[in-house]
């Protein structure tokens, strides 16, 4: 995000304590709510909660004074974010969680609970402060609104940078990479960071994973067919499926329409699935499957709009070890969404797959020890 007017300094006063959830460790961390707008002020419309937005100021001010100014101007300028970080790791609010910020285009401020202004500085010291306190702001928040803490994954959720944004909505800014390169933080670097945090210390970014050995598996691999359909909400049900291929036939569901229920069986091993819906949030963990038993066999309520699915695909002993791969699409966006695996291997929507609040529309399965989407 660019600030392009004369940033005005102010005194800090009150603030309020703030605490950031790593790893089951917890770093305090102090929020000073001077320059918070007040209830009249900002916008007063709900976000989706599916991307955590990361931008830099681009001009070499106090976070302060970006604060100051946000909260002066937010209504003449038309821009103002949820928080900035600067001064020395400190945190000043500005707008409210959960209400949408004005910071980078109608998409991010209607899909972003939390956006988040790091203020640049060139000093070496005072950098890193601010770094591990925004890497783990950014990080807490994607975990409190359970969006995913990959960082500019092709998928539309997660924690995004204002440069994805661009990329892949509207805009020209490409902040913050620009201002981190500047300190030596690489985009690699940046997205390790965030997605595993902080030590409670905030002196060390924690070191790089080591890439665990593949587990040794017997070579035993045996194919497995996923049998799936989902029901038209207050319709009927569809045709079912069996794998993921292309054109009519490889995918469940009816294009541009809303579902509510779905069954998926295997005819080797096991797999269980749920669903979640606009009305009821995520339902029960479904072990069966049967369309004429809408209690035990199917997930999902008749008339109630699915928006999000989750599986998990058990290899029987002694076999190759596969999973289940799924992707789907709503009826407010072209194209599939990311690829999902059931044991979190596949980056994108990795933990379930849809867009809560848009209808899903199509849903693709394959089970295998590699996805083919």
């Amino acid at each position: 995000m660019k600030l392009k007017n004369k940033l005005i300094a102010g005194l800090v006063a009150g603030a309020a304590a703030f605490f950031v959830g790593l790893n089951q460790q917890a770093s305090a961390a102090i929020v000073n709510n001077d320059y918070a707008l007040s209830a009249s002020e900002g916008s007063s419309l709900r976000t989706n909660n599916n991307v955590i937005i990361a931008h830099a100021t681009a001009v070499y001010a106090p976070a302060k004074n970006v604060a100051t100014y946000e909260k002066r101007e937010w209504y003449n300028t038309g821009a103002y974010v949820q928080y900035v970080v600067g001064d020395g790791g400190k945190i000043y609010r500005v707008g409210a969680e959960g209400y949408q910020a004005w910071g980078a285009g109608s998409w991010a401020n209607a899909n972003a609970p939390v956006q988040v202004e790091l203020a640049q500085t060139y000093d070496q010291a005072e950098f890193r402060k601010d770094y591990v306190t925004y890497v783990n702001l950014l990080r807490s928040s994607a975990i409190k609104y359970g969006i995913p803490t990959t960082v500019d994954s092709s998928a539309w959720r997660g924690v995004k940078s204002h440069l994805w944004v661009t990329n892949h909505v509207w805009g020209n800014h490409t902040d913050p990479y620009g201002y981190l390169a500047s300190h030596g933080i690489t985009k690699a670097q940046f997205a390790h960071d965030v997605q595993y945090g902080f030590s409670s210390s905030g002196n060390d970014v924690n070191p790089a994973p080591k890439p665990e050995p593949k587990p040794v598996n017997p070579t035993n691999k045996k194919h497995v067919d996923v049998t799936y359909a989902m029901h038209q909400r207050n319709g009927h049900w569809l045709s079912p499926v069996k794998n993921a291929g292309s054109g009519a036939n490889g995918f469940a569901g009816m294009p541009y329409s809303a579902h509510d229920m779905l069954y998926i069986k295997v005819n080797r091993g096991s797999i269980k699935y749920r669903v979640h819906t606009i009305e009821d949030g995520w339902l029960p963990w479904v072990h069966k499957a049967n369309k004429n038993d809408a209690v035990n066999g199917v997930a999902g309520i008749k008339g109630h709009t699915i928006d999000g699915v989750q599986m998990y695909y058990t290899t029987p002993k002694g076999e190759t070890y596969q999973q289940a791969y799924y992707r789907s699409q709503t009826t407010q966006r072209a194209g599939y969404l990311g690829t999902c695996a059931d044991n979190g291997s596949v980056a994108g929507y990795d933990s379930w797959a849809g867009v809560l609040g848009e209808p899903l529309d199509r849903l693709q399965i394959s089970i295998n020890d590699h996805s083919n989407f």
